[in-house]
């Protein structure tokens, strides 16, 4: 079944303790973003003190009512722009409640090639997320089959990544 519109957006607000998201790919093209990359290159940083909006609103919502939302982000380095951009909005969103792993499959095998993103609801649903090559995003579609295999790539993403604060002790982003 493909997702979209208010039957996306019902996963995230009737999950009943985890939300959780595997990200692989180095680049996500995201209309919503454009604006904000072009700021990103042309110097201008968000204060993560102070930053708020719906998704980090949502997040302190999320925790509030005793649920979790997470992801693990598979990187390589040196950081790409995109990666820089992204990990400048990781801290307030970590800050609001987040689990953010990181990944990084610089100089060793990535135990995680070839699966693709997903969202998992509560270990019980998962959701595909499809791609181009170029990371524009081409649908969803809820999975039909058994979750096993995807409980099992959330274990090695959780057990082969640290927290997305630790992983940026000492990094310019």
């Amino acid at each position: 079944m493909l997702l979209d519109g208010e039957a996306w957006q019902a996963k995230f607000r009737d999950f009943q303790t985890e939300a959780w998201r595997l990200e692989t790919l180095p680049e996500y093209k995201v209309p919503q973003e454009e604006h904000e990359i072009r700021s990103f290159l042309a110097g201008e940083r968000i204060d993560p003190h102070t930053h708020s909006n719906e998704y980090t609103e949502d997040l302190k919502r999320v925790s509030s009512q005793g649920k979790s939302k997470g992801r693990a982000r598979i990187v390589t380095r040196p950081l790409s722009t995109y990666l820089r951009y992204e990990f400048m909005y990781y801290r307030p969103h970590v800050w609001a409640g987040e689990d953010i792993r990181i990944m990084d499959v610089t100089n060793r095998e990535n135990s995680l090639a070839g699966v693709q993103d997903f969202w998992m609801f509560d270990k019980k649903e998962v959701v595909l997320m499809h791609y181009e090559a170029d990371g524009t995003q081409i649908g969803r579609e809820v999975y039909e089959g058994d979750v096993t295999p995807f409980i099992e790539y959330q274990r090695i993403a959780l057990a082969e990544s640290v927290p997305f604060e630790e992983y940026v002790k000492g990094l310019d982003v």
